[in-house]
């Protein structure tokens, strides 16, 4: 056998080791992270809150999405991400009164994409809200649906909110690379079809009429540089983590809903 035949032979050897021996350890991986004890819903699966001063028309805030809807990784109301909208849409600028906001949420931890139609259903009923946003995308990576089929849920969730007068804000799948509780190299190739999820979302949602925040790129650093943005379990986002959400959400959702909150 010549040279160029043994070290062709010898690359391809090597290839085939390193990529089975890679899909080992990503499995092996994925099961560990499988296995880890994640926080759990401590505010009860109906979010209800009013924040704010009664001397203006409510203005009605619905959470609807996965875990970070729901406030997973905190036990008060005022630390999830809707609480922190909730009270920075209550404070506007510029004279105007303090605002009353009612906040709900209609949010199940573990929830995909394709939940969210029920999700729909329940905010409508009673009466409506005047905005929703929508975090969604995590159980979707997680659980390797497709991005396109993803972000055709979702994208049928906004576009029936948008028929019933709401107004509606999606926050993207947030930076999946930034969990310290999924060791890399499997870190790494969530984070990668988180980005997917994304751009599908992004697309999506423009199309059928919602505003959109890209929660990855905007906040993505800020969750990889501080572990203090992360709950106990290194998955969930902590109160710190849901400011940081909070903020990069306000300016879409202050605009939807009309008003002028206090910034930073």
């Amino acid at each position: 056998m010549s040279l160029l035949k043994r070290v062709g032979k010898a690359t391809v050897v090597a290839l085939v080791a390193g990529t089975v021996g890679g899909a080992a350890l990503l499995t092996a991986e994925a099961i560990v992270a499988r296995r880890r004890s994640y926080a759990q819903p401590a505010l009860g699966l109906n979010v209800r809150a009013s924040i704010g001063a009664d001397v203006a028309p409510p203005l009605r805030l619905v959470m609807l999405g996965d875990s970070a809807a729901l406030g997973v990784g905190v036990d008060r109301v005022a630390d999830t991400v809707g609480g922190q909208l909730a009270d920075l849409l209550s404070n506007p600028v510029g004279g105007e009164p303090r605002r009353r906001v009612e906040l709900s949420s209609v949010g199940v931890s573990g929830s995909r994409s394709s939940d969210l139609a029920t999700q729909v259903a329940r905010a409508l009923l009673g009466l409506r809200p005047d905005v929703a946003v929508i975090l969604v995308g995590a159980n979707d990576v997680i659980g390797l649906r497709s991005p396109g089929e993803a972000a055709t849920h979702l994208g049928a969730a906004v576009r029936r909110l948008r028929e019933a007068g709401v107004e509606v804000v999606v926050g993207t799948c947030p930076d999946m690379g930034a969990a310290r509780a999924i060791a890399p190299p499997l870190r790494q190739v969530v984070g990668w079809l988180g980005r997917r999820v994304a751009r599908a979302q992004i697309r999506a949602v423009h199309a059928a009429g919602g505003a959109v925040v890209d929660l990855g790129a905007e906040t993505g650093p800020v969750f990889r540089a501080d572990p203090a943005t992360l709950c106990e379990d290194r998955y969930h986002p902590s109160a710190d983590g849901y400011r940081v959400w909070a903020y990069a959400l306000l300016p879409a959702v202050a605009h939807a809903a009309g008003v002028s909150p206090t910034l930073p």
